[in-house]
């Protein structure tokens, strides 16, 4: 068989048909980049995604701020610019910062954001849905060759009507052409609709009904969560800053009790030199202010390290100079303690009513009660009503003329008999199980709150007994040094017992500093263990 010479191959057809199948990628590919850009679907998602928090967000859970997920984590410079110029951090400056830049506090605005936007894919499949897709095919065979171009287009969507009727509706436009040979165009649509209601049974949209259910309020739960988070961690981050301003005071005092030592020492040893006191007074002197300048500088260590700590919880970094603002502790000197505006049965009462975690463990017994009862409507035969139709338009290139006429229409009944029934078997004693399960977890969370409010309460008492206590015993340390000095002064007291005051001293100021943080702290947890507590848009709470 001889080849043919070069100017009998069909290359023009080939360049022809290659052309065309180059012309049709390069529309489709066209089609495909004139879509949305990356943003619009960020920002589609964001709208969507935070009109569900806003439609679910009540009023009592708090104010809906500071609950918006962070584009970027900003880098040193930006977290540098957030200190003061002053450098010195009030409270109100580090709940804000914290609030808005804390790692931990971002992990829970992003797990709220994205179960809400779990909810929209759940929604979506009731939702009216837009489909749309374009090809094309180069066929080579001893027949011939030939190019393939279609495309298809329609929308469908499916209904949840009252407790499980499903109703799914779709219409589908198709195009095909053949570009080579004998051109031929079809165009036509087809319209579908079926309609399946349970009669007997947990069947038809049964199913998809409690699933839906359950997705709207796992984002109710979820939101309730975030805000009894939101009253923990203001709670903490106050704690913290308390915590690492007691450092700072007890460097002060430490490094007061430090000079009082190098004064005492001091005259000791002009007494001693003059030979009015015994060396070994001097020796046992000296011995103690070196243990009292270690003393200094691991407490300003210590200090130093929770200050770190403390600038990472807050995402600052650690070579930025920041200091906390003494004045906080001051002004918490000044306030002193106060005594519950709460009896202990009022406290209960209102938490039982107001804690958002006893709240979801109540919705979660009424959850494990829908299922339990779909479950058991899943026992035995099951029997649907099903209604379908199918309508496809006129050949050729007619699609806007339905043949309703000519359409499929059906309706009739699905039935299962339950002959086998082990699966639904299980799942309704599971389901069984769980309720019993969830029933006796809200009765442990029932009283368990109100053991967190019992305690809470005895806290505060006992914190601001402590600190009074705290303050007779530091009038008594600071007579006691007093007493000790003017004794050795006169010959009558030793230097072992004024040190040993003037550790008592050091130790009894550290303990009432201490007193007084741990009953401002025992007030904020009671407040926040009642439900009382609300977060407010600065960060602050109120």
């Amino acid at each position: 068989m001889k080849c043919a010479p070069p100017s009998d191959r069909p290359r023009y057809g080939n360049q022809r048909v290659m052309r065309s199948l180059c012309a049709l990628c390069a529309f489709a590919l066209l089609g495909a980049l004139a879509g949305c850009s990356r943003e619009h679907y960020k920002e589609d998602a964001d709208r969507e995604t935070y009109g569900i928090l806003e439609d679910k967000w009540q009023d009592d859970f708090g104010p809906m701020v500071n609950y918006r997920v962070s584009e970027t984590a900003p880098n040193d410079v930006e977290m540098a610019a957030e200190v003061p110029s002053t450098s010195v951090l009030n409270l109100a400056d580090a709940i804000r910062i914290a609030t808005e830049y804390s790692r931990e506090y971002q992990s829970q605005k992003e797990a709220l954001y994205l179960s809400a936007l779990a909810l929209t894919a759940v929604r979506h499949q009731y939702a009216r849905q837009w489909f749309g897709t374009v090809d094309a095919f180069y066929d080579s065979s001893e027949a011939g060759e030939d190019i393939t171009a279609g495309a298809s287009a329609g929308v469908n969507q499916n209904h949840l009507i009252g407790d499980g009727i499903l109703v799914g509706t779709g219409l589908a436009i198709d195009w095909a052409r053949f570009l080579t040979g004998d051109p031929e165009t079809t165009l036509a649509s087809v319209l579908t609709a079926t309609v399946t209601a349970p009669l007997i049974g947990a069947g038809a949209g049964k199913t998809a009904r409690e699933d839906l259910t359950q997705a709207e309020r796992n984002v109710l739960y979820r939101i309730r969560t975030f805000n009894r988070y939101r009253k923990t961690f203001v709670t903490s981050i106050i704690d913290d800053y308390y915590r690492v301003l007691l450092e700072r005071a007890r460097v002060g005092i430490t490094e007061a009790s430090y000079q009082r030592r190098v004064d005492s020492t001091n005259q000791l040893r002009m007494e001693v030199e003059v030979g009015q006191r015994p060396a070994y007074d001097l020796g046992e002197a000296e011995q103690d202010l070196l243990r009292a300048e270690n003393s200094v500088v691991t407490t300003r260590q210590r200090y130093e390290q929770a200050l770190d700590n403390f600038k990472i919880r807050l995402s600052i970094p650690t070579q930025v100079q920041v200091e906390l603002d003494p004045s906080e502790l001051t002004a918490l000197q000044k306030l002193g303690i106060s005594k519950p505006e709460y009896t202990e049965e009022d406290a209960i009462t209102i938490a039982l009513v107001r804690r958002l975690d006893l709240a979801n463990t109540r919705d979660e017994v009424d959850d494990a009660e829908r299922r339990l009862v779909l479950a058991a409507e899943g026992l035995g035969p099951q029997m649907n009503l099903v209604a379908s139709a199918n309508v496809e338009s006129t050949p050729e290139t007619e699609f806007l003329r339905l043949r309703f006429h000519e359409g499929r229409y059906r309706l009739g009944l699905e039935t299962d008999l339950g002959l086998d029934q082990k699966a639904e078997r299980n799942a309704y004693r599971r389901a069984l199980i769980t309720a019993q399960q969830t029933q006796r977890n809200y009765d442990e969370e029932w009283e368990r709150v109100k053991l967190d409010v019992r305690q809470a309460y005895r806290d505060l008492l006992e914190t601001a007994e402590t600190y009074r206590i705290q303050q007779i015993g530091l009038e008594l340390a600071e007579k006691r040094v007093e007493v000790e000095k003017l004794s050795l002064q006169y010959g009558r007291g030793t230097v072992r017992l004024l040190l040993e005051a003037e550790d008592s001293l050091v130790q009894t100021q550290n303990d009432v500093l201490s007193a007084l943080v741990d009953h401002m702290l025992a007030k904020m947890s009671f407040f926040r263990d009642i439900g009382v507590m609300q977060v407010r848009p600065d960060g602050m709470w109120e």
